[in-house]
């Protein structure tokens, strides 16, 4: 028996604008919001990574920097609309290799181009703690996970440590958990459209196509934690920038409010950025240095990440 295989690429292009995580997504006939996607072509370029440098060139006209490969999704009954991009037959079992692309601004896609940017939290509005903790999980998401966990301890267990229930304590990089365990209990619409069941009757995030909302869980844990042991939130920076706005930053990538003495009484101690001497003045507030990042000075070393001090515990 002869079975068609696609090597596909899926890039997570991340940015922040005005404090928010966007992430770039396109739009498949179905309505549903999908992340650019390219067949591999064995035959045209040597490597994954220069592979998808240039068919995200070609889709959406950027030109990737720092990126990483994330993880490789195959699961055997995934929906696969990708197959039917790459001019394969719809039974092909589709491989995807997920990748995380950070962008140091959300610059504006030309009209030639189909791509969008989005807020992350338009998918998982359970994940942005920064205002507190968000009414979804109380009003929302707990009723109906007691209930998919009745009688079934294990499952309960799961449930109060994902989504911080009963006194638990929030882990901020538990996205890809707490998307799975919603996926699980048929909470997401996801879960009914590959099951070919009537949508759920909750509405929790913006539905994605195939299994790109959980590669898109998977870059944002992955995010969450490399934030606090490798400086690559610097690469969603402008050159230079005050420290209210790298605070932010994380703030925004975290969903998590930080202490900000704290904060930068860390940040200090750790020698990765520098002051200008220049000021930022366009605010139209106090004025605030800037400060640049010491990529030259982190190249010869094994440069921390960032203290990531709440302002209240969770």
């Amino acid at each position: 028996m002869t079975y068609s295989v696609l090597i596909g690429l899926s890039a997570v292009m991340v940015a922040v604008h005005d404090d928010m995580p966007l992430v770039l997504v396109t739009q498949r006939d179905t309505g549903e919001d999908a992340l650019p996607f390219g067949p591999f072509d064995p035959e045209q370029h040597r490597t994954f990574d220069l592979s998808l440098r240039v068919w995200v060139r070609e889709q959406t006209g950027f030109e990737l920097g720092y990126v990483e490969q994330l993880y490789t999704f195959g699961d055997k009954d995934r929906e696969t609309p990708e197959a039917s991009l790459a001019d394969v037959p719809r039974s092909a079992r589709v491989i995807s290799v997920g990748y995380l692309a950070l962008m140091p601004e959300a610059a504006p896609t030309g009209d030639q181009f189909e791509a969008r940017w989005q807020g992350w939290y338009r998918y998982f509005p359970w994940e942005d703690h920064r205002n507190g903790r968000p009414a979804i999980i109380d009003a929302e998401l707990a009723p109906h996970l007691y209930t998919w966990a009745s009688g079934n301890q294990q499952r309960l267990d799961r449930a109060r440590i994902a989504f911080g229930l009963d006194g638990a304590r929030w882990v901020e990089e538990r996205v890809l958990e707490r998307y799975e365990l919603l996926y699980e209990a048929g909470l997401v619409a996801e879960c009914a459209r590959d099951a070919d069941l009537p949508p759920p009757a909750t509405h929790l995030g913006a539905t994605m196509a195939s299994d790109h909302r959980r590669i898109l869980a998977t870059a944002l844990a992955r995010l969450r934690g490399k934030v606090k042991y490798r400086p690559v939130v610097f690469e969603l920076l402008q050159e230079r920038f005050t420290l209210s706005a790298l605070q932010r930053t994380v703030e925004g990538i975290l969903g998590l409010s930080l202490h900000t003495q704290n904060f930068r009484r860390a940040l200090e101690k750790t020698d990765l950025v520098k002051g200008t001497g220049r000021l930022e003045t366009s605010t139209g507030g106090r004025p605030a240095e800037l400060y640049e990042f010491r990529r030259d000075y982190v190249r010869g070393i094994a440069a921390p990440g960032l203290a990531t001090p709440r302002k209240t515990p969770e």
